[in-house]
Formats: structure tokens, C-alpha cells, sequence
């Protein structure tokens, strides 16, 4: 994936993070400790990035007459790029080469191996399991709207057929193009196809390896040199937005250099006016892209001034395939996904195929059981406001649609009992989304406030230890305007009204 410095959201004139890294020479690779990195860089950047109001009163779907739009939302294209709107949760797919030994996508770096070596897996690519209706199939199951494909990780490999470099799928046992056929099965279901590009390659000489992080040392028979390089990559992209039909993204990573270069992204979108960009290419792009938990300021944010997609794998260690690899548990993968969701967010979750093609079971038992979740809580995305300050309850996010509020209990409850101070009206109706059963929910004061003499409404016996292993979401409708529901003084403070 990418450098800590690449991303930063900000113009590389004006990025703290980017002089931090400049200021400390983190363009070491072994300096470059991602966690320690970005854990320091969110509290210089966090405050300039995101905006602690920001998720008030945001308007998450704003398909609907413009007197209901908030001036403070998030501005729609207005123009084909608006699908990634309708649809906020994707799959990623990192495969490649490394897929064969499964360790890691970064094998060759991480592994110090010499690309003399490396190069020889090409002769094992035969990936004859590959069925992208399979993929597709798993993808829609599991409540994903569209597919990102790595068509050249930071190996070099390609996955088409690419003219500029012999180092492709073509020229391997399997000599067929990935891309190609993904995109046809892409185009006949009408999934959005977006696709992945690394900037930095281990594998063509021009390309300046000179030990920066992410990069290879110095390469005895290589010829460094940049214009080159970015003429070989402006025709590879070329290639990629006009052999194979409508294109909905380009997802850029790992620009070591920091160049910028407008011309690359303005290209893309005369070619493939649908493409949404991220900012990890040669501009700022259309969204910013927070990875896995290292970016704690876009996880603790209240909401995003700027469009985002944030990305996170099911593997623990490894993007690409690992034989062996250790799996987050479905609760941390369903809190991040729900935590940005619920933000006005998009996320991309990653597998990674195995050298055969194959997604492996255990991922994609994860992606199903995410997908079933998913799909009873889905309510609480779609066409609502964010507006996580409505209540002061720790670890709670909210979204609301006209009189219904969503209650999202994001971070691990500490009990069965939740307390949506300030909110001191009882719900018309209370329901688990998760599973449709109804809430006990009561106001009356608690004696933790009995200075105030305040009830408020409260959540009781929820199914906090049954369902430890996911995330909860109550819906309360109301039978008045949601401004209605929180009452300067309510003077019945030792009557219970339980629905």
C-alpha cells in the first residue's frame, strides 16, 4: 500500500505531515515505522484535515428536493463520477505474483529478495481457478457495490496486456489478460470497475529506485530516469482507460517522489468521465483514502470535509494472499466499516486470491457474515443525515431520516443498558435493526443524575454479551419533529413510560 506521507489530504506545500517527514529525513525505509508514523502525524494534521463538526447535519444520500440539502454537506460531482455516492462499499482485490508464495504483496521489498529471483514466478502464473463471476458473486452477496483490482502492484506485474513491458500475465503460462476478462464480467452485471496502480515499480528500469520507503536500492542494470518513467506510465494508464471499456476509478498508491503532474489525472477523466481519483496520484484527487487503523484522526473524527474511502483489510498482515495469515475479527471489521458508513464514508475491504484465483474460504466467510449484517442494519446508511453530536452517549454514532434516529453503538458497549442523553421523549417504537426485535427503552432518572433531576431516554437490556461480535443499531421512531425530542424540563422524573 502507500507511504504515511502520501497520505496526508493536503497540498504537499502546505502538509505538516509531509515537513514532519522532511524535517526528521523519514525517507528511509527504515525509519519508515507506518503506526509510529501516522499515530504522530493525526495529531498535527487531524485539527486541519477534519472538521469536529463537520458530521452535523451532513446530508449522507441528497438525492432529494433541494429545501432538505445541507448547505454543509459534501458536494456531489454533478456529473458521472456521482455513483460512488450510491454506492459505498466496495472490494478490493490485490493479487499478483506474490500471490504464489503467500507472504506478503510487498514479498519481493519486505522479504529482501533479488528481482532476478522474484521475476521467476511468472513462470508459475497459471491461475486456472480464476472465475470472475465468482468473485462478483461473493462481492454482491456480501452487500459490496463495486470491485478495485490491482493491475500493477509495486512488483511490476501487470495484469493485461500491456504493451510497455514484457513483465505481464501474457507472458506466462496462463497468457491471458486478468483486467479484461474481470472488466467483461464487470460490464455484464454493471458493477462499478475501478482499478489500482502503484506508481513506484521494482521491475522497470527507468523507474528511480534509490532505497526511499516502498522502494528497491539502487538496481545494477537500470537506466533511473523520471520523464521516462512517467511517459511508460502516462501509456500504461492510457492503455488501462481505452482497452477495456467503461472504467469507474483509478485508485493511485505509493507516489514516493511526491510528483505532481495535473496533466495524469486530467488525462483519465477525458478518457473515463465516470472515474472517481484518489489522492495518492499526482494531485489531490476526488477522496482522500485513510488505511487500516493508522490514520487515528479520520477514525476519531466526527465527520469529513472532503469526500473519503477508506480501505482496510480482512488479513491482519498481508494485503496479497498469506498461507498463513491471522484475520481481525468480525467485530473490529464491522465497527470500521459502520464507523465510516455512518460518516458519510466509503470503504473498501480487501481479500486477497490465492496464485490459483481463488478467494479463500475464511475471507470469504468474513466478507458473507459481514454482508448479512450489512443487510439489516443497510437502513441506517441510505438517505439519512449524519449527526453524531445529537447525543452525548461515548462511543455512539448517529444517523437520522425525518422523525427516525439510528443509534449506532460503534465502540464495544460496557453493558446492557445505554443512556441517549439528551433526548428525554419516548420513541413511538424502538427496534434492533439487527434483529427486528423490539428495544426496552424507558425515561426516567437514573441516580448518576441527580443534580440535574434530569430523566432521559434510555436503551435497557440490550443484547450487549450475545452480540459482542458485532454492531448494534437501534431504530427509534418518534411520533414528532426530531427537535421535539429533547425538552428543556421534563417534571415526571421518577415515572417510567416502558414501551
Amino acid at each position: 500500500m502507500q507511504s504515511p506521507a502520501a497520505r496526508c489530504q493536503l497540498p504537499a506545500a502546505n502538509c505538516p505531515l509531509l515537513n514532519l517527514c522532511t524535517k526528521l529525513n523519514l525517507n528511509k525505509y527504515e525509519l519508515m515505522k507506518r503506526r509510529t508514523l501516522l499515530k504522530s502525524a493525526s495529531v498535527i494534521a487531524a485539527s486541519t484535515l477534519f472538521s469536529s463538526k463537520a458530521g452535523a447535519n451532513r446530508l449522507i444520500d441528497i438525492n432529494t428536493s433541494s429545501a432538505n440539502i445541507d448547505l454543509n454537506s459534501i458536494p456531489r460531482f454533478g456529473d458521472g463520477r456521482d455513483w460512488f455516492f450510491e454506492s459505498r462499499y466496495g472490494m478490493f482485490a490485490h493479487w499478483g505474483l506474490y500471490s504464489i508464495p503467500g507472504w506478503h504483496e510487498q514479498h519481493q521489498w519486505r522479504a529482501r529478495l533479488p528481482r532476478a529471483e522474484y521475476v521467476k514466478l511468472a513462470d508459475q502464473w497459471n491461475p486456472k481457478k480464476f472465475n470472475p463471476e465468482e468473485w462478483l458473486d461473493l462481492m454482491e452477496t456480501s452487500g459490496m457495490k463495486y470491485i478495485t483490482l490491482t493491475t500493477k502492484h509495486h512488483d511490476g506485474f501487470c495484469l493485461w496486456d500491456t504493451k510497455q513491458t514484457a513483465f505481464n500475465t501474457m507472458n506466462t503460462p496462463y497468457k491471458k489478460d486478468i483486467v479484461g476478462i474481470l472488466s467483461d464480467a464487470c460490464h455484464k452485471r454493471k458493477i462499478p470497475l475501478c482499478l489500482y496502480y502503484s506508481i513506484v515499480d521494482w521491475n522497470q528500469p527507468n523507474y528511480p529506485n534509490s532505497g526511499r520507503h516502498h522502494e528497491l536500492p539502487p538496481q545494477p542494470h537500470d537506466s533511473p530516469d523520471w520523464d521516462k518513467y512517467m511517459e511508460f506510465l502516462k501509456e500504461q494508464v492510457r492503455e488501462l482507460c481505452t482497452n477495456y471499456g467503461e472504467i469507474h476509478g483509478v485508485w493511485w498508491d505509493m507516489n514516493v517522489p511526491v510528483y505532481k503532474d495535473p496533466s495524469v489525472n486530467a488525462m483519465i477523466r477525458k478518457l473515463q468521465p465516470k472515474a472517481v481519483i484518489n489522492n495518492r496520484g499526482f494531485d489531490d484527487g476526488d477522496f482522500g483514502t485513510p488505511e487500516r487503523d493508522y490514520d487515528s484522526g479520520a477514525a476519531e473524527a466526527k465527520g469529513f470535509d472532503k469526500l473519503v474511502e477508506a480501505c482496510q483489510s480482512v488479513g491482519m498482515e498481508s494485503w496479497g494472499y498469506k498461507k498463513d495469515e491471522d484475520y481481525y475479527t468480525d467485530r473490529h471489521l464491522i465497527s470500521s466499516i459502520d464507523r465510516y458508513l455512518a460518516r458519510d464514508a466509503n470503504y473498501l475491504l480487501n481479500v486477497g486470491p490465492t496464485g490459483e484465483g481463488v478467494i479463500p474460504t475464511t475471507a470469504a466467510d468474513i466478507l458473507k457474515r459481514i454482508g448479512k449484517w450489512k443487510a439489516s442494519v443497510d437502513e441506517s446508511f441510505q438517505k439519512v443525515q449524519t449527526d453524531s453530536e445529537f447525543v452525548n452517549a461515548p462511543g455512539v454514532l448517529v444517523t437520522k431520516r425525518e422523525s427516525t434516529l439510528y443509534i449506532h453503538m460503534n465502540k464495544l458497549p460496557v453493558g446492557n443498558g445505554l443512556k441517549l442523553k439528551p433526548i428525554n421523549v419516548l420513541p413511538s417504537k424502538a427496534t434492533l435493526l439487527n434483529t427486528g426485535k423490539p428495544i426496552d427503552c424507558v425515561v426516567n432518572l437514573c441516580p448518576s443524575d441527580h443534580a440535574s433531576q434530569q430523566p432521559y431516554l434510555r436503551l435497557r437490556n440490550l443484547p450487549a454479551n450475545e452480540m459482542a461480535n458485532t454492531v448494534l443499531v437501534a431504530k427509534l421512531e418518534f411520533d414528532r419533529p426530531l427537535e421535539q425530542i429533547i425538552l428543556a424540563k421534563n417534571p415526571e422524573t421518577n415515572i417510567e413510560l416502558t414501551k
